[in-house]
Order: C-alpha cells, then structure tokens, then sequence
C-alpha cells in the first residue's frame, strides 16, 4: 500500500483548503461526467448504434466487434473527460506540484488510455465469454476469473505496470538500504529489492511503497523522499508500508476487493436481466450493447461502499502506524516525516467530518501526530515507571 498523507499538525493553509478543494471537485465532475455518458447512451439508444458499427466494421465476428465497440466507447468517454484531465494538469502546476511539461504529460495520458483499453477489452471478453458459455452462471464465472486476475496483476505490477509511467534504478545508498531490508525481515517480509522511483521527474510529492506479491515484493521510494528526509524518517515511513504487511491487510484488501466484485457481478446480472426480460431494452445478454448498462450498475455500486471502504482503509492505516511506532526506537521521526509530508504534498491538515467519511482513506496527519505523541508519551512513562 502506498503511504498517503492527509493533513499536519496544524491548521490547514490556505493554499492546501484551495487545493485540495478544487481537486475534490474535479473528481466529482469527471464522476458525474462518466456516469451522465453511461446513461446517455442507454436512454438514447446510441449504445446499440455502437454496437451495429462495430459489427459492420467487424464482419458480425464477435470478438473483434467487441474490441471495436469497447475501442469507441473507451474513445468516447476520453473526449468527454479530457478537458477535465487538463484542467488536472494545469491544477498540478497551479499550486507547484508537478515537473511534468505538456508533452510528457499527454504521453502519459496517451499509455494510460491504451493501457486501459487493453485491460478493458481483455475484461469485456472474459465478461461476454462467460455469458455465452454459461448463460445463467456467467457472472460466477467472470468473478472466479477476475479473481486470479487482481491477484495476477497485484503480483506483476512493480514489473511490468509501473514502469510503464516511471522509471526504477536500485537504491545505491547500501547503508540505508542494508537498514531498510533489516527491518523488512523483522517484520517477516522477504524484500527483493530496494528500488528508487524517478518521481522527481513528473511530481514534487514524496511517496513510498510496499508493493509487489512473492517474488516481485520490492521497496520503492520516490527521489523525492530520499533527497528531503532523514534516514530516521525514511525508516518510520516504511515501518509504517511494513506494518500493511504485517497485518496481512494486503492479502485481506484482496478478500474485501473479491468480495465487492461479488456483489458487483451478481447486481450486474440481475439488472442485465430485469432490461433484457422485463424492459426488453436489449434481445439477449450476449448483446455487447449492454456493457454500459453493466459498467453503470458495478460503478454505482462501488461508489455507494466507498465510505464504507474508506472507513476499512483508515482502520488499516492506524494499525500500520502502531506498528511503525513500536518497531521503530523513536517516535519523532514519524512525526517529523508526517509534518514533511503534510507541506510537501500540500495535503489537507484538518479536513472535515464529511470530507474524511467520502473522501479520505487515511486519518487526517493531525490526528495521526497527537496518537504518535500520545504514544511516546506512554511509552516516556512506562520506560521511566
């Protein structure tokens, strides 16, 4: 899991309330956005003219008719949203945040809307497989086969995924590398590496990571963390990634994840049918013009569990601070390091209630900096007891 801030010891800044404001807006909208085409093209009947292209430039063959319609409809929706995209951009550069000029950026964009239209593809093809070799269970299979596929792509994403967008060298500091892997064993995680993310290039935020499954678990810090924290904070920083780890709150991030697609398949059938058999909106489930209708349903579905979701995560993360906290001989660096963070990433300091409950998967950092001084304080008193 990524380490996150949210907030700092003290109030908000103007800048940071500005920022993070218009940045929760921008994502409302493209939400809205998304979810206005997904509707349009099902009231409208446009999906269905879609889907008669794709099958006319297709030949009626199947599989490439469904590359085609899922091609247009990714195409689509990138039009709609990529106003908002570059308003995202400039935002970035609005508040110093990013290094990225135009030309990186739209590369970027361009890998990213490729890269999710053959994941898309790939998706609609299993989904619509499995309806037309087992009609009345497709959804249970499509799930089973989603399933290996999140654990698959957990697995090679530090390998394949990632560097795709940003680039990777070995960390060449041995010292702090030969510490970082120490503590990894003694939270029992076989590190296979310990790796710098380039991040300087495209952000000015600090990051770090825990990621990879088996044989591709490696430790990544961005450049930007390795050149404005100490050793110390660098260290709390990734007790805090290996405390995830010693949670198993990956393992059970992928058991709540299959446990959401579940829900999302099996809503997804029941619509697709009430429009099949009792609006009679599409002739069969096979009928590829009704992918919006099932993108629509699991979307919906995953927005409504988000509070939900994010109330787990923040759960998870105050483990993972306890952890960092008791595996680490000082508290400061951890405080420190949250401090850094909160100015650097121009994050919220002290978000709202409402703001926290929708949006945030991680406790606000001023709550994070008292529980950490609440501990080294009961740690002070017991060591002095």
């Amino acid at each position: 899991m990524t380490f996150t801030s949210s907030s700092g010891p003290a109030g908000d800044t103007p800048e940071a309330r500005r920022y993070n404001r218009i940045h929760r807006r921008l994502s409302i909208a493209e939400l809205v956005l998304s979810f206005a085409a997904l509707v349009a093209l099902l009231a409208t009947g446009w999906t269905g003219m879609l889907r008669d292209w794709a099958l006319g430039g297709a030949r009626s063959h199947y599989s490439l008719a469904l590359f085609l319609y899922v091609a247009m409809l990714a195409a689509l929706t990138k039009a709609i949203t990529l106003g908002l995209d570059y308003y995202g951009f400039r935002l970035e550069h609005r508040f110093h945040l990013s290094n990225q000029n135009f030309a990186a950026w739209a590369w970027d964009e361009a890998k990213g809307w490729f890269l999710g239209l053959i994941l898309g593809v790939f998706a609609a093809e299993i989904i619509y497989a499995a309806i037309r070799a087992w009609p009345d269970f497709w959804w249970l299979a499509a799930w089973c086969a989603f399933l290996v596929l999140m654990i698959f792509f957990a697995q090679i994403a530090p390998v394949v995924l990632l560097p795709i967008f940003y680039k990777f060298k070995p960390l060449e500091d041995e010292n702090l590398k030969a510490r970082l892997v120490a503590l990894g064993a003694r939270a029992g995680a076989q590190v296979r590496g310990v790796y710098e993310w380039k991040l300087s290039e495209k952000s000015r935020k600090a990051n770090a990571a825990l990621t990879g499954l088996g044989n591709t678990r490696r430790i990544i810090l961005a450049d930007t963390l390795l050149q404005n924290y100490s050793a110390d904070e660098i260290e709390s920083i990734l007790a805090h990634e290996l405390g995830h780890h010693v949670h198993k709150h990956i393992l059970k991030g992928i058991a709540v994840q299959a446990a959401v697609t579940f829900a999302g398949f099996w809503a997804a059938n029941q619509v697709l049918r009430y429009a099949i058999y009792q609006r009679h909106t599409f002739g069969m489930l096979s009928d590829f013009a009704d992918l919006p209708l099932l993108v629509l349903v699991s979307s919906l579905l995953s927005l409504l569990l988000a509070p939900a979701l994010n109330a787990w995560s923040r759960h998870n993360e105050r483990e993972a601070d306890l952890y960092s906290w008791q595996s680490t001989v000082s508290v400061e660096p951890f405080i420190t390091s949250m401090s850094k963070l909160a100015e650097q990433n121009l994050a919220e300091r002290e978000p709202s209630r409402i703001v926290e409950f929708l949006f945030h998967s991680h406790p606000p950092i001023s709550r994070r900096i008292r529980a950490a001084t609440e501990f080294a304080r009961s740690r002070s008193g017991a060591g002095g007891g």
